[in-house]
């Protein structure tokens, strides 16, 4: 029989006998066509006696096969021999054990174990037998049926037809009691189709049964959107610059679009070798046996590559150049900044394909090569502090703060006289929540000022004193006191001021030449003493008690009773119906505003220190001895006491140093602009500057005004003037008038806007003072004060009794035309209020003004308003003040330093001026003006890099610069009130001025005003975009933040109605998430992280979303970096009224005031 009939016919046809035996291979002697039509026969048979049988039971049969099946069962023999061989080796490879138990088993075993294999080799169905096992079974059946037909048993497998069949194993599972549950290759396949339940509607319900699907189940991978953090990481690599190589057009027309290689890739040629040349010249070396080039240049093909390569050069460069010059410490600190660069690079720093992307992104081995070339200048610059701090810095990273602090004392150790490291150093030791405690650091800042003050004075020999010593020893003084004041410790900070001024002023002249820790060894004796201090009644100072001791003590003088009037306390709880943490707030609150001043026994009253119901109140010679220092420089003295002023309340205007400024800084009165709107020329700016003064702890956005103490603290004020004055003479004295006037007047003001039955008798007060201080001989031609008064009576509402004291003050100047600078201001004054009096009859208000500018230029003496200002008189005005500008202009420009006179009258003049121009030609011609001076000082203002002299007059001018745009937006504010105007010119002006001047908040305040009314944001965004990279301050990022939820309240306001939600006609746009985003980017910087009022914005920001578990994270967030602020525990408990016992409890561990326990609490509530 042919193997494959198909060619059947040609091996019998062919009678060759060579051709015979080339075709036997395709004939098969072992197959007969008889067994095909026997096998057939055999099916039917059983297919028809299968119906009649019985139900079918599963058993092995047992028939002796035909002859016609022999080969078939050597063949089957074969394959079962062949697998048994397999099996056997697969169990000497993977199954040891087995085997090894099993050569230990009894005969026995081996019996049952040979039968257990038959029962396998029976169940075909479970062990899925190969073809020829299933052809031998297939004709043992046919066989049995055959032989035997009354047996019932047949292979269910071999029967297609049948439909309710059955088969019963009876052969147990041991599995099934040892599981749970069947196995589930047991249980069919199969999915419901309908959600009815089984039996109820047969019509609705459907099983479909499934079998295992032969297609491999892909995995679903969602789509990676843009903000997952591989792809933020590929949007953070640079783009491939795409670079093509033009080429002349052909003339010819191109049926297609050719694909070319690079230019550096020849054709191959068609060789023996590559016969169809579609090999490339590395297959064909490679088929040659060859290799490639040995290094041939060769020159960066792609974009990426010329970046590495060009980097590699810089870094090359880069190792030069600090190999040649060791001791460039700049160079250093430029190769260390270098190394953001090179890792934001891709291929040079990866090892490999997968790392790349690892090693671009690794922030340790940034670090890590950072610290590699910061040890490396420190090895060739030992000396160099800047080189040891940007080490610190970089270390803080992954350092533990433990190992971080003994870092911090070595250096220190070795650099003592370093007030900037000094200054760092404390700042890290205050924001360290593990470590930190208030008695701690409050030592600590003693500790420094002591050993700069020993370096000052030459007894620490081993370290010179560095230039600029006395001025950070007085800016940390500073510091400590905003610490101890936001610590809640006011007592403290009262008394060490107390001290200074005593320290400073009143320094008996026997020990003026001693060193400073002597002289607080002869100042401890009058601390204790009991003697009267600055701001008590009858203060003398420590001279005149040291004299007095000298001769024999005080005189002891009985008060009269008459004058004490002990001031009755209100009850402290008005509500028990408040919830608890209400109570305390308010409690402490008032403790706090009340109880700001140092306790001392009245020696009157017999009063002694167990008195004292609270001994926290009680300040002792310990607390602040260590932190008195010498100040020798006028201007240091005076800005004590300004500084001493500022915490007492009162506007003086004085700003602590830049190094202190925002740690400060923790309430929002810096955004708060109601006066400025309503009056842009004349308003009265207390200038708070976000800074609280002792005794303040409001909730953050309550209105600040300064509406001054109870009485004994405005006795307290009082008497500090009283005493200071005597000590300055000349416009330090004036200044210190006008800070007093201005504080009464301030008052004035909040009584206007709040409570204004106090008015009457405030305004009698104030106007007492100033008729006081005008009264004294050298205060009579001071027209600050005049200034003043007029304008006191001018809030007061009598314009004509004000108008009186103006004209008084004018006639009194005599002809100073435009060289006095107060002048130049009492007569801008003047004009600006009769501009604001009535905007609606702008006739009689500008012929008024006009004529106070006129005659401020006129030789002859001021007189009063008669009537229109000729034209005649306003242009010869105009020209006076021309070529009075140009000539403070030339001066100032032209010579370096500039003079301080020309200066002094520069700003005044150029103010009255604009507001002339205004007044007589219009707003372009002020504008014109201010163009002008704008570009003659913005150059001499900011010079690169000015000296020691040079700094002192560009700072002038920065300020009169400063002043000048201030004014000019003023105007331009007041301008589009009156009349309509375009905005542009006030959004360029502000816009130009606030990148001179990114400190300034009244222009900031204006910009984001102006800008809030704009629908896009988009600008305002860019601008502060820009001035936060360029900019240090912190200024910047507040109004950032302060932009964005005032647009966030407009929209809010827009899709509410009623309160009620409505639907939403403009989208939120994601400002919720761009507020956070700003506050996240603003807490990264060294400034923002210890900012109070940067973290009480952001806590009150979430706490107003409503999700609480978050805020109370960013809670403690914050006290990881300022945990001695004492306003941020307070709004916590606001916030979180549950929390009020732990909150508590964390205050009182890290040793803050608590005014009021809660025992003492629980003990009022009782009561």
């Amino acid at each position: 029989m042919a193997l494959f009939p198909a060619f059947a016919g040609v091996s019998e046809a062919s009678g060759d006998g060579a051709s015979r035996k080339e075709l036997d291979w395709l004939s098969n002697p072992s197959f007969r066509v008889g067994n095909l039509t026997s096998l057939s026969q055999q099916t039917e048979e059983v297919t028809a006696l299968a119906p009649e049988g019985s139900p079918l039971t599963r058993s092995p049969l047992k028939s002796e096969l035909s002859d016609e099946s022999d080969t078939s069962e050597k063949l089957t023999q074969i394959s079962r021999k062949k697998k048994k061989e397999k099996k056997k080796k697969r169990k000497h490879q993977h199954h040891k054990k087995a085997k090894r138990r099993q050569e230990q088993s009894s005969s026995s075993g081996s019996e049952s174990d040979a039968e257990a294999g038959k029962d396998r080799a029976s169940r075909s169905s479970r062990d899925g037998q190969k073809e020829p096992e299933k052809a031998r079974q297939g004709s043992n059946v046919a066989a049995a049926a055959a032989a035997a037909p009354g047996h019932p048993s047949i292979w269910l497998e071999d029967v297609s037809t049948l439909t309710d069949v059955f088969r019963t194993d009876k052969k147990p599972d041991p599995a099934n009691w040892e599981y749970k549950s069947l196995y589930r290759g047991d249980i069919a396949r199969y999915k419901r189709k309908g959600d009815s339940c089984l039996g109820l509607n047969p019509k609705k319900q459907c099983i479909s049964w499934e079998g295992a699907s032969a297609a491999k189940r892909h995995s679903h991978r969602p789509l990676e959107r843009y903000f997952t953090k591989k792809n933020v990481g590929l949007m953070r690599t640079e783009g491939v610059a795409v670079c093509s190589h033009p080429e002349p057009p052909s003339s010819e027309p191109v049926t297609f679009i050719p694909v070319k290689d690079s230019a550096d890739t020849a054709t191959p040629v068609a060789t023996w070798l590559n016969p169809l040349g579609i090999y490339d010249q590395s297959t064909t070396q490679w088929l040659q046996g060859q290799g490639p080039a040995e290094q041939e240049p060769k020159q960066p093909d792609s974009q990426q590559d010329r970046e590495s390569a060009a980097l590699k050069a810089r870094v090359e460069d880069f190792n030069r150049r600090v190999r040649e010059n060791p001791r460039d410490t700049q160079l250093w600190m430029a190769f260390v900044a270098f190394q953001d660069e090179v890792m934001r690079s891709p291929g040079i720093c990866a090892l490999g394909d997968g790392e790349q992307e690892k090693h671009r992104k690794s922030l340790k081995l940034l670090l890590e090569k950072k610290l590699a070339v910061l040890e490396r200048a420190i090895e060739s610059n030992p000396s160099s502090v800047d080189l040891k701090l940007a080490k610190l810095q970089l270390c803080s990273e992954f350092w533990e703060p433990s190992a971080l602090a003994k870092e911090w004392q070595k250096l220190l150790f070795l650099h003592p006289n370093n007030t900037s490291l000094w200054q760092r150093y404390l700042s890290f030791c205050q924001s360290q929540f593990g470590t930190f405690s208030v008695s701690k650091l409050h030592s600590l800042y003693g500790k420094c000022l002591s050993t700069l003050s020993a370096v000052k004075d030459g007894s620490m020999l081993s370290h010179p004193v560095l230039p600029g010593t006395e001025e950070a020893m007085f800016g940390l003084f500073l510091q400590q006191c905003h610490f101890l004041r936001q610590a809640g410790h006011s007592e403290k900070v009262i008394s060490l001021f107390q001290a200074m001024v005593d320290f400073t002023f009143f320094k008996p002249d026997s020990v003026k030449e001693l060193p400073t820790k002597v002289q607080v060894e002869f100042f401890e004796p009058f601390w204790d003493s009991g003697e009267p201090r600055v701001g008590e009644k009858g203060a003398r100072g420590w001279r005149a008690w040291m004299h007095q001791q000298e001769r024999g003590g005080w005189v002891l003088v009985t008060p009269d009773e008459d004058e004490e009037e002990p001031e009755e306390e209100d009850q402290e709880i008005k509500d028990k119906s408040l919830p608890r943490w209400q109570i305390w707030l308010a409690i402490e609150r008032s403790r706090a505003q009340r109880h700001w001043r140092p306790w001392r026994p009245d020696k009157t009253k017999k009063q002694t220190e167990e008195d004292c119901e609270d001994p926290e109140r009680q300040v002792l010679f310990d607390d602040i001895g260590q932190s008195l220092i010498r100040l020798s420089s006028p201007g240091l003295q005076f800005q004590l006491i300004e500084a001493f002023l500022q915490f007492l309340g009162v506007p003086s205007g004085f700003l602590p140093p830049s190094s202190c400024l925002y740690l400060a800084m923790d309430e929002s009165s810096i955004f708060k602009s109601e006066l400025y709107d309503e009056k842009p020329l004349t308003h009265f700016n207390p200038s708070f500057s976000g800074i609280s003064c002792v005794g303040y702890m409001e909730q953050l956005g309550c209105p600040r005004w300064t509406k001054g103490h109870n009485r004994e603290g405005e006795e307290f004020v009082r008497n500090v003037f009283h005493l200071v004055l005597p000590l300055f003479s000349g416009r330090q004295k004036s200044q210190l008038c006008l800070y007093w006037l201005q504080y009464e007047i301030a008052k004035v003001i909040w009584c206007l806007h709040t409570k204004k039955k106090r008015l009457k008798s405030q305004g009698k007060n104030c106007k007492k003072l100033a008729k006081n201080l005008l009264k004294e001989p050298e205060n009579r031609n001071n027209f600050c004060l005049w200034k003043q008064y007029a304008h006191l009576e001018w809030l007061l509402g009598n314009t004509e009794d004000a108008r009186k004291v103006f004209d008084t003050a004018l006639s009194l100047a005599g002809s100073s035309e435009l060289k006095d600078r107060e002048l130049c201001e009492l007569s801008l004054l003047y004009a600006e209020l009769e501009m604001e009096l009535s905007p609606d009859s702008r006739g009689a208000t500008t012929g008024r003004a006009v004529h106070i500018l006129t005659r401020l230029t006129e030789s002859s003496p001021y007189g009063p308003y008669t009537g229109q200002v000729l034209s005649t008189q306003v242009l010869r005005a105009r020209k006076a003040y021309e070529h009075a500008l140009e000539d403070c202009l030339g001066q100032s420009c032209a010579s370096s330093p500039a003079p301080a006179e020309p200066l002094d009258c520069l700003g005044s003049l150029v103010r009255c001026f604009m507001l002339f121009q205004y007044l007589t030609v219009g707003i372009d011609a002020a504008a014109q003006i201010y163009g002008q001076v704008f570009s003659k000082l913005k150059g001499s203002a900011l010079p690169e890099g000015p000296g020691s002299e040079d700094s002192v007059s560009s700072q002038s001018l920065t300020s009169v610069l400063e002043s000048v745009t201030l004014m000019y937006t003023s105007l331009l504010r007041f301008h589009m009130n009156v009349c309509v105007y375009p905005l542009a010119p006030l959004r360029e002006t502000l816009s130009e001025a606030l990148k001179l001047y990114p400190g300034n908040q009244v222009l900031w305040r204006a910009y984001i005003q102006i800008q809030n009314k704009s629908h896009s944001a988009n600008k305002t965004r860019r601008f502060f975009d820009t001035v936060t990279r360029s900019a240090s301050h912190l200024e910047p990022w507040l109004f950032a933040i302060e932009a964005e939820k005032l647009r966030k309240r407009l929209v809010e306001s827009v899709q509410r109605v009623g309160g009620r939600e409505v639907h939403a006609t403009i989208p939120e746009t994601g400002l919720t998430h761009r507020i956070r985003a700003l506050f996240e980017n603003a807490i990264r910087s060294d400034k923002g992280s210890q900012c109070p009022l940067l973290w009480r914005m952001y806590l009150n920001f979430l706490v107003s979303l409503g999700n609480k578990e978050r805020s109370k994270g960013m809670f403690y967030k914050a006290l990881q970096s300022c945990p001695w602020a004492k306003v941020l525990y307070m709004d916590a408990m606001e916030y979180f009224p549950d929390e009020l016992q732990e909150i508590l409890d964390v205050m009182t561990e890290k040793e803050l005031r608590v005014r009021l326990p809660l025992e003492e609490l629980e003990l009022l509530l009782e009561d």
